[in-house]
């Protein structure tokens, strides 16, 4: 499975790539590097994510989970940039329990491009997170999205483009 790793401002990250899709986005360096022209756009991507340039991804995504953790990583990609909603919001909208969505959010295979981040528990507390350094990453990610979302429209708009599979800002 071709692996490719790049150094972000929460850590190193390595994406794993199968059958034309990206299946993961693991914390730490891969042992096997290959550059295929996915991994390097999906790396291309990150980039433009931490610069702020880039708040949703356009990639082939190939999660492997269960029908409800499906449901549930769809739900993640409705959430917008520089927004959270909580456990309980979300096992509302899916018609399940706050305990459920949260072991299929820590399930989630591909962190960052599936924001699992923005996931919060009751009355807005952050709640744990999987990833990084755990809480602190976290808040990072959010901390990004929300100086990202504050930034003046006008030409820069133009960065951030509805794009085929993505959700709009």
């Amino acid at each position: 499975m071709p692996q490719l790793s790049c150094l972000t401002p929460v850590g190193e990250v390595t994406l794993s790539e199968d059958e034309g899709a990206i299946v993961a986005l693991d914390w730490g360096r891969g042992r096997d590097q290959e550059a295929t022209p996915l991994l390097k756009e999906a790396i291309a991507q990150l980039q433009d994510y931490f610069d702020g340039k880039r708040m949703a991804f356009d990639l082939p995504l190939a999660p492997f989970g269960s029908a409800f953790q499906q449901r549930v990583w769809t739900a993640l990609r409705a959430i917008p940039p520089g927004e959270t909603r909580s456990y309980g919001d979300l096992a509302q909208l899916l018609g399940s329990s706050a305990r459920a969505i949260g072991q299929a959010n820590g399930a989630n295979p591909i962190p960052i491009v599936i924001p699992c981040h923005r996931v919060t528990a009751a009355a807005g507390r952050l709640g744990g997170y999987s990833g990084g350094d755990g809480a602190p990453t976290k808040r990072a990610l959010l901390d990004l999205e929300r100086r990202a979302a504050a930034k003046p429209q006008g030409p820069q708009a133009e960065l951030f483009p509805p794009s085929a599979g993505t959700t709009p800002r």
